[in-house]
């Protein structure tokens, strides 16, 4: 395992220098889960939810925030996106609502943090717009499931 990187050798934080680094193509992928009561998910597929269309609402934030990563994560390069790409499936059974993010760019620099930023205020805003017939909603399992590009070349997460 190699060393963290945002330290200095006297241990204080840092933003790491990517200056001489190749500029590739690099993409990332990042999923997570919100599970809720049923009758939460049926407004939500029925489309019946009085506030609209919560999953294109979710959808437009998770790419909203992706581009606003750097600004929430302090130590964040902050990068040009070339493409985002936000999806949802939904399990009835499970009355779970999965999110899946998709980053781009081609920089010196990866975009898993933006993908994982995308996943998380996407099933932060499902929660926020269901809140008032469903607190119990949970969120979780939010993780990295692939990369590609840069110098460590490309990684699949071993249990999806």
């Amino acid at each position: 395992m190699s060393e963290l990187t945002h330290f200095d050798q006297q241990g204080n934080a840092h933003m790491v220098d990517v200056g001489d680094k190749q500029v590739t193509h690099r993409v990332a992928v990042a999923r997570g889960d919100i599970s809720m009561r049923n009758e939460t998910l049926a407004m939500i597929v029925q489309g019946n939810h009085r506030k609209g269309d919560v999953l294109g609402i979710a959808r437009i934030a998770g790419i909203m925030a992706s581009k606003r990563t750097s600004d929430l994560i302090p130590l964040c390069h902050p990068i040009g996106l070339t493409h985002v790409e936000v999806d949802f499936s939904i399990d009835e059974e499970a009355a779970v609502v999965t999110c899946q993010a998709r980053t781009e760019t081609r920089s010196q620099t990866g975009v898993e943090m933006e993908a994982l930023t995308a996943v998380q205020v996407a099933l932060l805003t499902i929660y926020d717009m269901c809140k008032a017939v469903d607190r119990g909603m949970c969120m979780e399992g939010v993780r990295l499931i692939e990369k590609s590009g840069g110098k460590s070349g490309h990684w699949i997460a071993e249990n999806q």
